[in-house]
């Protein structure tokens, strides 16, 4: 039975809004998105098994449409009932079994075109997000986006988007990984090695007609 582990984030409340500085894009004052702060907030986990020797911290939005031709169209909404799929924001693996937090702004502080450098840091070692694959056929914004990128879900979406923030305790030192991976590739190789695990959630939204 895999034990729980408690997360904290002191941006926000579990289950509340996600603030716009945690966020890759905000709402325009013209158009519809401007980059945003692009902070990753500060997580913090305890109650971790004794037998702990690495964490993961891996970031999604389980509300992201299945299918990309509504997306960010001005003449239409992306439908509520459109099957969604995960959209991975952050992926952070290896941290050593006697870090228990992430500094607010430590993994990212602003838009970098082009993608942060994945590969080891201090605090672990760094995957590539999705928006890698989102940018790859912009010429100004294309390349591997490694470690943190926050919230832009489409403007035209009818619905929140939720960001699930889940720390994973390991039996293992390391995933052996290599260069370059993703969100897929690291829940693959933990199969049979979490011990335990724990989620903050937050919502996100560049709709102006949804409620916050």
């Amino acid at each position: 039975m895999t034990a729980t582990l408690k997360v904290t984030i002191d941006g926000w409340e579990n289950g509340q809004k996600i603030p716009g500085k945690f966020a890759f894009g905000v709402p325009a004052s013209e158009g519809h998105v401007a980059f945003s702060d692009n902070k990753n907030p500060s997580v913090s986990w305890n109650d971790a098994p004794s037998a702990t020797k690495s964490f993961v911290l891996i970031c999604h939005d389980s509300d992201v449409p299945s299918s990309g031709e509504d997306v960010n169209q001005e003449d239409r909404l992306i439908p509520a009932d459109l099957p969604r799929v995960d959209f991975f924001h952050w992926v952070l693996v290896d941290i050593p079994a006697t870090q228990f937090n992430i500094a607010e702004g430590e993994d990212s502080d602003g838009v970098t075109p082009k993608g942060k450098v994945p590969g080891a840091q201090p605090y672990g070692v760094r995957g590539i997000n999705n928006f890698t694959d989102w940018f790859a056929g912009d010429p100004d914004m294309s390349g591997n986006y490694g470690g943190y990128d926050g919230p832009c879900p489409p403007w035209n979406d009818s619905i929140i988007h939720h960001y699930h923030i889940t720390v994973y305790a390991l039996d293992i030192e390391t995933l052996g990984l290599a260069e370059v991976f993703g969100g897929p590739d690291a829940l693959t190789a933990m199969e049979g090695h979490v011990l335990a695990k724990g989620s903050h959630v937050g919502t996100y939204s560049l709709n102006p007609n949804i409620p916050a």
